[in-house]
């Protein structure tokens, strides 16, 4: 048996040769190598990214003349609008930056010239910061430029014209979004299948959890051509603000947000098998405790809450049951686990009842985030929303007419 295999493999190399020859002979061309070309990978997003800064040293002085050296070169970073993170490391894949070195004191130049400065170019909404967690810059706008690696003094009398070292440390380069309009919400909650729907923006939607798992921004247009933008944040998920799942690296995009849109499935939510499944009342007190733990004054941002799916059958009980809870607030906190209950609620300047999917209420939505993110653009002290009740009066909640006439055709 073995010699017989051993038979074959010498004929298939035999073959192998023949055809070579033949094609050889006959001029056609051929390669040894496969004509297969594997497909390019799609472009990732990226919201952070590491990289070494040094300043450049100081040149060294002249004593015998009383020379100075030139100082060292310093690293910055300048905020570009036409440029991500992929970009930057695109540009430098060692991702090391080092500025150049002032130039020693001569006899016959005894001033050294100062050493190159560096600038790296960043996207806007980036926040520097060491490997101490210290900030080190935070940009957000347009040309601002910030030195995050000083260069070293030349050599000098103070310093026994010895040139010193610039600053050496690794950075991370941070990136928030900047969005008028951040959607919140749980998993499969609407909120890709709302951006969909009011912006051209393309994001993935499917009927399973975890379907957008990068921040997406999409922008919304008028019929007198205002452009708002709308950030479409990956689900928070219980315990985001300890960072379970991924949530320090989502929650950080609502930051800069000039608005939030809760977005909760009037169905509620649950994670998976192990997990408890959650009311929509449960779902919004969830996530007002989360932004709350992660960071207190996120809860004072203008907010609208979006209860979506109300074309699901048998929504309409539901429905009602949570607008009764939202208009009872505080006092339908006893309702719910103690763990589960806020110390400080999120106060709505608007709720409404939409299906995103078909588009009940969106265009409404639409106006009412236009008209708060106007109303709110020279506001500088947000204390002066405590006045506000949790359910705008003007968006007071109530069952819209169309699901009651759906429910009454269900009935029959």
């Amino acid at each position: 048996m073995a010699l017989s295999a051993r038979t074959t493999l010498r004929n298939v190399d035999v073959w192998k040769s023949q055809l070579l020859q033949l094609l050889w002979r006959i001029n056609v061309p051929f390669s040894t190598k496969s004509n297969f070309t594997k497909p390019k990978r799609k472009r990732k997003f990226i919201d952070s990214l590491r990289v070494y800064v040094r300043g450049g040293a100081g040149g060294q002085g002249l004593p015998r003349y009383g020379g100075i050296g030139g100082d060292g070169g310093s690293v910055s970073v300048i905020a570009r609008k036409d440029i991500t993170l992929i970009d930057v490391a695109k540009r430098n894949e060692k991702k090391r930056y080092i500025a150049g070195t002032g130039a020693n004191s001569r006899k016959f130049c005894l001033l050294g010239e100062q050493g190159k400065n560096l600038e790296i170019p960043v996207p806007v909404g980036v926040v520097v910061k060491s490997d101490n967690n210290e900030i080190l810059a935070d940009l957000d706008e347009p040309n601002q430029k910030a030195v995050i690696a000083h260069g070293g003094k030349g050599g000098h009398p103070g310093n026994n014209f010895l040139g010193l070292k610039g600053e050496i440390r690794n950075v991370m380069l941070d990136l928030k979004l900047i969005a008028d309009i951040g959607l919140v919400g749980f998993p499969n909650a609407g909120k890709s299948t709302f951006l969909g729907s009011v912006s051209r923006a393309k994001p993935k939607i499917a009927d399973y959890p975890f379907t957008t798992i990068q921040p997406q921004i999409g922008v919304m247009e008028y019929p007198d051509f205002r452009r708002i933008s709308v950030a479409d944040l990956p689900g928070l998920i219980e315990g985001a603000h300890v960072n379970c799942g991924m949530g320090h690296q989502f929650l950080k995009h609502v930051e800069r947000t000039k608005l939030l849109l809760f977005v909760v499935d009037i169905n509620g939510f649950k994670l998976g098998i192990n997990y408890t499944h959650r009311t929509a009342f449960e779902t919004i007190l969830l996530l007002n405790q989360e932004l709350e733990l992660y960071r207190e004054d996120l809860l004072s941002k203008p907010a609208i809450l979006a209860l979506n799916k109300c074309d699901v059958e048998g929504s309409e009980e539901k429905l009602e049951e949570v607008v009764r809870l939202i208009n009872n607030l505080p006092e339908s906190l006893e309702t719910v686990d103690a763990d589960l209950r806020p110390s400080k609620l999120v106060q709505f300047d608007g709720t409404f009842v939409m299906s995103a999917k078909y588009g009940t209420s969106v265009d409404g939505l639409k106006v009412r985030m236009r008209e708060l993110l106007d109303i709110y653009a020279d506001m500088n002290d947000t204390k002066d929303r405590s006045e506000k009740s949790i359910v705008h009066s003007e968006h007071k909640l109530e069952i819209p007419g169309h699901l009651q006439e759906q429910a009454k055709t269900r009935l029959v």
